[in-house]
């Protein structure tokens, strides 16, 4: 929905009536933060029927919203000598298969050892759509999910890519190790995700959250707990964790979303990124890559594996 530099027209909808501007603008651009968006509020490129307004100021169902994202300024990230698994680059792209514990790009906190960082220094063509702290990221990974990410060093590569995920034709499956026992072998989760009402920083399910669906097929059992692959239709942030744990399944290991559970020794979420398949953005190539879970993740299902055989 986002264009850099351009400007982002949207009509508020019934259901959406009554919201402050700057959460509507949250939930609508995705890959912004709240203070982002009030600071472009508060530079008068936001503008409600053709004037300007306030943060909160509350919409009525119909108001025109004009939004103008600035165009991307000169790159500030510093590069940083980062050993990275690539599986696979050409001129275009770069897929990496990124470790658990590394941030995708800078934000507040963290502004060194990033993925950008080491992008930055292994190959200084990336894309600038993504704005000076997210140069040539497409999608994204949790800090503590782990898995195949693609990044990409044009703008051509980058908006190829962006129109595939606004199609759903990339292919994005993930591992996941969940408490309890799925009662059927295979579904689907379909609840909207927003911000959390009280929990600013957590998503949530939310009545007016913006559409959500994630498939899951268990891949193996276990007394307590249950390895389900999910396929994302739609890439909502830690959709997930949020939507496993909203049908009282969440992930091992999850601080934020797991509540009060046995983690099994897992320091952060057991979620990994096995998969990803897309079209090269310039041949159209089919290209598909596939890598195994790390480490910590697997010590932990080989142990619940032993255990079901005693």
């Amino acid at each position: 929905m986002e264009q850099q530099g351009r400007v982002l027209r949207l009509v508020v909808e019934e259901n959406e009536a009554s919201s402050r501007l700057d959460r509507y603008l949250t939930e609508k651009i995705e890959g912004r933060s709240r203070s982002y968006l009030r600071k472009l509020i508060d530079q008068g490129l936001v503008l409600v029927n053709g004037r300007q307004v306030k943060a909160g100021y509350l919409l009525t169902a119909g108001d025109d919203v004009r939004v103008e994202i600035p165009p991307p300024q000169p790159l500030e990230v510093v590069p940083e000598s980062i050993p990275l698994d690539i599986l696979y680059e050409d001129k275009d792209i770069i897929v990496i298969n990124k470790p658990p514990g590394m941030v995708v790009h800078p934000a507040a906190g963290n502004y060194q050892g990033t993925l950008v960082n080491a992008l930055l220094a292994h190959c200084r063509d990336l894309s600038g759509i993504g704005g000076m702290l997210r140069p040539g990221i497409v999608h994204r990974l949790d800090k503590d999910t782990s898995g195949v990410l693609v990044a990409v060093k044009n703008d051509y590569a980058h908006k190829s890519l962006a129109a595939q995920l606004k199609r759903r034709t990339v292919e994005r499956w993930y591992l996941a190790l969940a408490k309890g026992n799925f009662r059927e072998d295979q579904g689907v989760i379909d609840a909207p995700i927003g911000r959390h009402p009280v929990k600013r920083k957590q998503m949530a399910v939310v009545e007016k959250g913006r559409p959500a669906r994630t498939w899951y097929y268990v891949r193996e059992r276990f007394d307590q707990h249950t390895l389900v692959e999910c396929r994302l239709e739609t890439g909502r942030t830690h959709q997930i964790r949020v939507h496993l744990a909203h049908i009282h399944h969440p992930l091992v290991g999850d601080q934020v979303y797991g509540g009060r559970q046995n983690h099994l020794g897992m320091t952060r979420q057991a979620l990994h990124a096995y998969h990803l398949g897309f079209r090269h953005p310039r041949t159209g190539e089919s290209l598909a890559f596939s890598v195994p879970v790390p480490y910590d993740m697997a010590e932990v299902i080989d142990k619940l594996r032993r255990s079901a055989v005693r």
